[in-house]
């Protein structure tokens, strides 16, 4: 599914009006959507008052449209406006003449008609900005927005101090959000659908229904704390339309797709066999979290490239992988360990190095002499490409799809332009302070634009880029962009991009293309960090957990 920017919904909306999908078809089929999401979570035919905020332009508009189809379905909506021209609005006028009772903004200055009419709602529509609205919120729709956050504040407290019978009907809103429900029109009013920077007034969302295409914004940044659940509807925009658009919103049918086949005549030869060099005196559980999710993915076969004192420890816990110990220092695995590497390197299908091999000298001097990069003179210049020519760098030996991870990326930032001599078109994993040092960067300037630098850094260095993180993005260098819709705290815990290195280097190792075993990896990460939250709970849970999952999520995604 496509994800887009609010200059290419207006360049789609333009284009689908000129193909004679009308601006006003447009409008009419978003409404009904909204009322149709509405109706839905709130019990199809259930009376009740729906508080609809109306401001100006489409976003008005379409909350106009949805009013009217809530109260063709049973529904008893106030419409609240502000700022809107009304004289000719044609979907104004037919909420008029079913008699939709409608409230004025400004003639109701101090909020008191606002205030009685949420006290009876049982939820609220938030039609007041819509996705061009980038201006701070301020004067009287700042005033009306907090009205709404005290009276839902409010409500939430009486809510948490009432008794819970268990023979209750469930709610249809999940029990740890407000009891005041509030759905936003395309994009909770405040959030910049570019940047995803939320201004202070933002009315936080506990549902989201967006028109067309998901935008950019609501998936960085602020959007975690202000989107809630997120629903695409379809508004009539020809799907062909959107074919140039090159950054993408992972999907279940789309990862479905990707996943490796299980024919029943298969062997573990069939599956593919994975090498991960991991692991370290302090961290031997970085090898045994990534071989775990390399084998539940899928991999027929996981061998281990580990210090040699690390065995005994590793293998009581992770008993179905294979080995390969290497010399080391005092459990760090050591420059040496390159040429038996070399050796062995040619019999596996995939390669994973990096996670928990430390930032010690040894196992940064590993690192460069497996990859033949050079150690760095100097700080690194800002950004992506040095300015200073640099001497041609020794020949990589020959290597299988690679990723790179935790530590191997910590190496990189110590090499003088260590992109020349990876090979093209491998998986990079950094989180934000990882990449922050291969670029040398602040993390915040990265977090203000992951899209954007993730795109440029995967250009420049002809790689894969995975940058982690809520809504984890995968760019390509050819300026694809991928971004994963999970953002769990399931996953806020150590260990989980052991995990997420570990189910991609399996994906490798059964044939997948590096860029599709970083797209179904990563959303096969997010699944199953969803799952275990739903199981277990988000507090608590732990990287071996995540592991565990990967099974069930991809079961899920093959309809099994």
């Amino acid at each position: 599914m496509k994800l887009v920017s609010t200059e290419q919904i207006r360049e789609l909306e333009k284009a689908a009006d000129a193909a004679g999908v009308s601006y006003a078809t447009m409008m009419e089929n978003a409404g009904r959507s909204m009322a149709e999401v509405v109706a839905e979570r709130l019990g199809q035919g259930r009376n009740g008052q729906v508080l609809v905020l109306v401001g100006p332009g489409n976003n008005g508009g379409d909350g106009l449209v949805a009013a009217r189809h809530l109260k063709d379905r049973g529904y008893d909506p106030v419409i609240y406006i502000w700022k809107r021209i009304v004289a000719g609005d044609e979907n104004f006028r037919l909420t008029q003449e079913r008699s939709i009772p409608c409230i004025w903004a400004e003639q109701d200055k101090k909020g008191g008609e606002l205030r009685r009419v949420l006290g009876r709602s049982i939820a609220v529509v938030d039609a007041l900005l819509g996705t061009g609205a980038a201006r701070p919120i301020e004067g009287l729709l700042a005033d009306l927005l907090s009205v709404v956050h005290d009276v839902r504040q409010e409500r939430a407290q009486v809510s948490a101090g009432q008794k819970v019978s268990v023979n209750a009907v469930p709610s249809p809103w999940p029990p740890d959000k407000n009891p005041l429900p509030v759905i936003a029109v395309d994009v909770p009013s405040g959030l910049n659908c570019d940047t995803g920077v939320a201004d202070p007034c933002t009315l936080p969302a506990d549902l989201t229904v967006t028109f067309a295409y998901p935008k950019v914004g609501q998936f960085v940044v602020d959007a975690c704390r202000t989107v809630g659940e997120l629903i695409v509807a379809d508004i009539g925009i020809p799907p062909a339309l959107a074919d140039s658009i090159e950054t993408e919103l992972l999907t279940a049918q789309t990862i479905a797709g990707l996943l490796p086949l299980r024919p029943r005549c298969s062997h573990k030869g069939t599956f593919g066999k994975a090498l991960i060099v991991a692991g370290s005196v302090n961290y031997t559980g970085a090898a045994c979290l990534a071989a775990s999710a390399a084998a539940r993915v899928g991999a027929g076969l996981v061998t281990l490239g580990i210090a040699r004192a690390l065995q005994p420890a590793i293998a009581a816990k992770i008993t179905e992988a294979t080995y390969l110990l290497l010399p080391h220092e005092m459990g760090v695995i050591g420059p040496e360990a390159a040429r038996l590497l070399w050796e062995k390197i040619p019999d596996y299908d995939a390669l994973l190095v990096g996670p928990g091999l430390t930032v010690e000298k040894e196992a940064v001097s590993f690192v460069h002499e497996l990859l033949k990069l050079r150690p760095a003179a100097k700080k690194a210049h800002i950004g992506f490409v040095s300015k200073t020519q640099q001497p041609a760098a020794p020949e990589t030996p020959h290597l299988p799809p690679l990723v790179l991870d935790a530590d191997a990326l910590n190496a990189l930032s110590q090499s003088e332009q260590w992109w020349q001599q990876v090979p093209s078109g491998s998986i990079l994993t950094p989180h934000p302070g990882e990449m922050s040092r291969l670029l040398n960067q602040p993390i915040a300037e990265i977090e203000k634009a992951r899209l954007d630098t993730a795109r440029e850094a995967a250009r420049c260095w002809g790689q894969i880029v995975v940058l982690k993180g809520a809504c984890t993005v995968v760019a390509a260098p050819d300026g694809q962009v991928a971004v994963n819709p999970f953002a769990t705290p399931a996953l806020a815990t150590a260990g989980t991009g052991d995990v997420l290195a570990g189910t991609i280097v399996g994906l490798l190792a059964q044939g997948l293309s590096p860029w599709a075993a970083a797209r179904a990896g990563v959303y096969l990460h997010g699944l199953s960090g969803e799952l275990v939250g739903r199981k277990i709970g988000v507090a608590g849970a732990v990287a071996e957990d995540v592991a565990q999952a990967l099974p069930a999520a991809m079961r899920l995604l093959r309809g099994q």
